[in-house]
């Protein structure tokens, strides 16, 4: 059995990523997000959405007490 993840439009990711439409289409335009093409529509599927953002978060450093950092 497969399994279809939702389609969402270019408005609905801009909203999930807090940003506007023209991120979300720069990302389709580059290849850099899954997308699929439903006619003319342009639709993205929710896992590649998750997945855009596991690759993209920055994990904080850790510093350890007692080591200064010097300022740049």
């Amino acid at each position: 059995m497969v399994t279809v993840d939702r389609l969402l439009t270019v408005q609905q990711v801009a909203e999930l990523l807090g940003t506007g439409v023209r991120f979300p289409r720069r990302l389709i335009e580059e290849r850099r997000i899954v997308f699929v093409k439903v006619g003319r529509h342009v639709r993205i599927p929710e896992s590649a959405v998750s997945a855009y953002i596991a690759e993209h978060t920055v994990q904080p450093v850790i510093v350890r007490p007692g080591v200064l950092r010097r300022a740049a």
